[in-house]
């Protein structure tokens, strides 16, 4: 088939358009030679018989991908003027320059088909409507796409067998730069360095993320960014916020591990953009430690993110406390949920408990937990006085010296800051100085920043003028022995109902910040007391129960009582020894024999005694059935025995007084009852 064939008058009347695409500007700066090969495709238009002046150039998609027709406006503008009718010829160097998407490849060929237009590449011209046309430009189509997955599966997989070895070069975060060898360093800047310690003995010290960004903004100090768009370790300066803290804290770079992998893509909604979500760390792809200098061990991180992970409970709402009211719920106001959150309210009416029901109340679900308050308030007032002891007295000392530390190194980074913003006015105006005076443009704006440079260092110093700190002394002998004996006598007064109700909800207020209570199981409830500084106690207490079922040991507990009184184990000696064991019967500290009866009965095993009363034993009877059916007296009967006139022993498995069914024993017992014999014995049955 040759080109004459193909082209008619009818092209030739209409226009050529050659299209040049490169799919990214890596490419346009560094492929010369390929661009210059498309732009030579006006001689190859002007060689098939259009005059220079037919010829139209589309270039406006250079540096974009053709796995797509987003964001091509030439692409756009070229199917636009096809659909007109205006296009004879598109020439492309090859048909991959026009779409490596298999779906708009061949709506842009049934367009072209549709008006007669041909299509152009370096190995020759093609016409859709044809049948062989449309099968060969199908077939480069689809080659173009394969090349395309073909070539992205290639870097893929070196870029995973790279990350696998932990050996691909990753943006680093601020504080990590890489030498001149590729090799990942600390940051030259000591003051950079010194700052990422801070931030992270701060958190472990107040442990909440709000409370570091509270002590950096307390203390006028700024927190080291990386400089978007440089990889040369540029820094910026900024205001500690919550989420720089939270990523750098996140971060396992600074515990020197090499983590890929981390988040994942994903559409907002369906069809919609993607952005993305972070992953848990068991779902990351790749981990490998020791790749880079260390600002923590990886065991300090492990405890940072359970920390992180541990702080995520949402008490935005309803932060206030209230009004210390006369109730007997010492922790109104001071109780939230440890499953969703919220305050806790107070209920006082069928059982005083503190209840989660905001759900409830707002028609969004059911009410999270139920937790007695006798038994809570107990266990708080217990953390209460254990925190007053005379051993956390004697900690007072360590904790100025651990405080004055951390001021000295508070003040050792505002010198840093100082020295930094210093060096920058001086920088500005020696770069002012050195500009040529008559370069207005320059000068102003080398004189802009002197100024500014200025500006932020009469700032940082007049924060730090104004910044005073109270001197924090040890306890004086004096203070100790006043303290040491107010404590009890406060206790003494506590105990014995001297203080009202609402004097100890305002000394609990005093010490503790909130109170996170979370039923763990029916019977049990973790109490986590957060104390005022943000230093917390947690402990787990054992709530009160109704039946065995809400017991976490309950289903073992009948079990155990079952099988011993299976193996004819009296009651007592059941409840004593599974007491012994731990074991005990809801609202009650331990296991007595009422409670293994009422579970044998309900299971229905019986003791020996009762078989007795509901079989019988075969040859025996009671004593008093036996009075009975002499027609005597039972009371007699039993009188004789106490007087020793009846001689007779409890049956030792029924624990009954047993008579043989026999007619002479029975007569002799008769006379007994009747006064012709004075004394009678009667054998116990062999077991």
């Amino acid at each position: 088939m040759t080109i004459s064939d193909l082209i008619t008058p009818d092209h030739l009347a209409r226009r050529a358009v050659i299209y040049v695409r490169q799919s990214s500007p890596q490419q346009v700066i560094n492929h010369q030679e390929g661009l210059r090969l498309q732009y030579d495709l006006q001689q190859r238009a002007i060689a098939c018989g259009w005059p220079e002046s037919a010829i139209d150039l589309i270039d406006c998609d250079l540096g974009q991908t053709g796995r797509t027709t987003t964001g091509r406006i030439g692409f756009a503008e070229l199917v636009s003027r096809v659909t007109l009718g205006e296009v004879g010829i598109v020439f492309s160097y090859d048909v991959t320059r026009l779409s490596r998407n298999c779906s708009d490849w061949y709506q842009l060929l049934d367009l072209c088909g549709f008006r007669r237009c041909l299509i152009g590449d370096r190995d020759g011209i093609y016409d859709p409507s044809s049948i062989n046309g449309r099968l060969l430009l199908g077939l480069k189509g689809q080659i173009s796409e394969l090349e395309l997955h073909t070539i992205k599966s290639r870097l893929q997989a070196g870029l995973i067998n790279k990350a696998r070895r932990g050996e691909l070069v990753l943006s680093l975060p601020v504080g990590l730069i890489r030498d001149v060898a590729g090799r990942a360093v600390k940051h030259p800047d000591q003051e950079v360095r010194e700052r990422i310690e801070f931030v992270f003995a701060t958190f472990l010290r107040v442990k909440s993320v709000d409370g570091v960004v509270r002590e950096l903004r307390a203390a006028g100090l700024l927190l080291p960014r990386r400089e978007r768009g440089r990889d040369d370790g540029g820094v910026i300066w900024r205001r500690a916020t919550v989420p720089a803290i939270c990523s750098m804290l996140r971060n396992p770079a600074y515990a020197g591990t090499f983590v890929y992998g981390r988040t994942r893509h994903r559409p907002r909604v369906p069809g919609g953009p993607s952005r993305k979500h972070p992953l848990p760390p068991d779902q990351w792809q790749f981990t490998v430690p020791d790749k880079y200098p260390a600002y923590i061990n990886r065991n300090t991180y492990t405890t940072i993110q359970a920390m992180l992970q541990d702080n995520r409970q949402e008490y935005d709402r309803q932060r206030s406390r209230g009004v210390t009211r006369a109730g007997t719920a010492l922790l109104q106001g001071l109780a939230y949920c440890g499953h969703c959150g919220n305050k806790l309210t107070v209920q006082y009416h069928a059982a005083a408990r503190y209840l989660c029901n905001r759900h409830k109340v707002l028609a969004c679900g059911p009410e999270c937990q139920r937790v007695p308050i006798v038994a809570v308030d107990a266990c708080v007032v217990r953390c209460f006085w254990e925190a007053l002891s005379p051993a956390e007295v004697d900690r007072y000392d360590e904790a100025v010296a651990a405080l004055q530390a951390q001021r000295e190194q508070v003040q050792r980074a505002r010198k840093q800051q100082l020295e930094r913003l210093r060096y920058e006015v001086r920088l500005a105006e020696k770069q002012y100085r050195l500009v040529d005076a008559e370069n207005r443009l320059v000068a102003a704006e080398l004189e802009r920043r002197w100024e500014q440079a200025l500006q932020a260092l009469k700032q940082a110093e007049q924060e730090q003028a104004h910044t005073a700190e109270a001197t924090l002394k040890p306890l004086s002998e004096d203070l100790r022995a006043r303290l040491a004996e107010a404590r009890p006598t406060l206790r003494q007064m506590w105990d014995e109902g001297a203080l009202t109700n609402v004097r100890k909800k305002e000394l609990l207020r005093a010490a503790i910040d909130k109170v996170v209570l979370k039923r763990l199981a029916p019977d049990r409830c973790e109490v986590r007391v957060v104390w005022k500084g943000g230093d917390w106690t947690t402990t787990e207490l054992a709530l009160p129960v109704v039946t065995y079922a809400e017991l976490t040991d309950g289903a073992k507990l009948v079990a155990e009582v079952l099988r011993r009184a299976r193996a004819r184990q009296s009651d007592e000696q059941i409840a004593t020894e599974l007491t012994a064991m731990g074991y005990h019967a809801p609202l009650k500290q331990v296991l007595n024999a009422d409670s293994v009866r009422r579970i044998r009965l309900q299971h229905g095993v019986y003791s020996r005694r009762a078989e007795f009363y509901r079989q019988g034993v075969a040859g025996w009877i009671t004593l008093g059935e036996a009075a009975r059916r002499l027609g005597e007296h039972t009371g007699w009967a039993y009188y004789l025995v106490g007087r020793k006139r009846l001689i007779i022993e409890r049956d030792s498995e029924v624990g009954l007084y047993l008579v043989p069914d026999k007619k002479t024993i029975l007569k002799k017992l008769k006379d007994l009852l009747r006064g012709k014999r004075f004394s009678l014995t009667i054998e116990q049955r062999s077991s």
